[in-house]
């Protein structure tokens, strides 16, 4: 995919998410509204995009792909868990702070907003990636991340990682493996429903935007610094480092993308279970979100013309 075409596309989705910052803004969309739309996005939308992405894409991957994008899925979240130690430590936190800067440099939305935007702008392939890496975000983050964010006061629990997204995601690596096809009426109910994911997520992402702490995030250093080194230099590292082992196309741009992505909402919805503070976490998600839609614009572009 070309640099001007990657460029179109996150054009339309900012414009997309410029029309759910004016809708808040407007009192079109309450905070009930906006949590019921957020249901309905989760629980039903982009889990079946995630199957549409098998059913309809024009996919030409192997089930040795499946095998490299699963190798490579646990490299990667490997990679993050070991920085994710690393990183609060040059950014001199130390308490909460430090587990909050722990889980940001590991888990980050690589679904509500990853796939919606793979769909976009990867290649049909790419998706296969995506989907792989979401599911290790999920096992992961109710075992690993729920017990660095209680400071190991929470147990493990995999049942919490049962999801829809989740249970969709190994449906669809199970269509793709076995090659199974649906019936067109089941098969384009799914797309149908999948389709809607990309407008519903965007508008959701603006009224967030409209309602976070981004003044606040302005004038936070350590929220810059963890934007100059996970969201900036990572990606870079990730791009050159896969460009240089000469890796499948598809495989590339995924895990760029995987890697720009800005910080995930689900460490604060869980801090907030555990009555922690969520300032912190609340500003670095509005701030990188905004800042996100540059760096995954130029960091695509690069993947695309290098």
């Amino acid at each position: 995919m070309s640099t001007i075409v990657i460029l179109q596309q996150m054009l339309v989705i900012a414009v997309l998410a410029l029309i759910g910052f004016g809708l808040e803004k407007k009192g079109t969309v309450d905070g009930l509204t906006s949590k019921k739309l957020s249901a309905i996005v989760v629980d039903i939308c982009n889990p079946a995009l995630i199957l549409a992405s098998i059913l309809t894409g024009d996919l030409t991957a192997e089930r040795s792909d499946l095998l490299i994008a699963m190798a490579a899925g646990a490299c990667f979240y490997a990679f993050l868990i070991l920085l994710g130690f690393i990183l609060p430590k040059i950014l001199k936190t130390s308490g909460e702070e430090s587990r909050y800067y722990h889980l940001m440099t590991v888990y980050t939305n690589t679904g509500f907003i990853g796939i919606p935007v793979a769909r976009a702008v990867l290649p049909d392939n790419a998706i296969l990636y995506v989907i792989v890496i979401n599911v290790f975000y999920s096992l992961l983050f109710y075992t690993h991340g729920l017990t660095v964010l209680s400071g190991g006061k929470e147990k493990p629990d995999l049942r919490k990682a049962i999801n829809p997204g989740t249970v969709m995601a190994l449906l669809s690596l199970a269509v793709f493996w076995f090659k199974l096809k649906f019936p067109p009426l089941i098969q384009d109910t799914i797309t149908y429903i999948g389709n809607a994911t990309i407008f519903l997520s965007m508008v959701l992402l603006g009224v967030s935007i409209a309602r976070s702490r981004f003044t606040s995030a302005l004038k936070d250093l350590r929220i810059w610094g963890y934007i100059l080194l996970r969201m900036i230099l990572v990606p870079a590292a990730v791009l050159i480092l896969l460009k240089g082992l000469r890796l499948n196309s598809d495989l590339i741009p995924a895990l760029v993308l995987m890697s720009a992505v800005p910080v995930g909402n689900l460490p604060m919805i869980q801090a907030e279970r555990l009555g922690m503070d969520t300032k912190t976490l609340s500003s670095a998600i509005a701030l990188t979100t905004v800042i996100s839609l540059a760096t995954i614009t130029v960091f695509l572009s690069f993947s695309a013309a290098l």
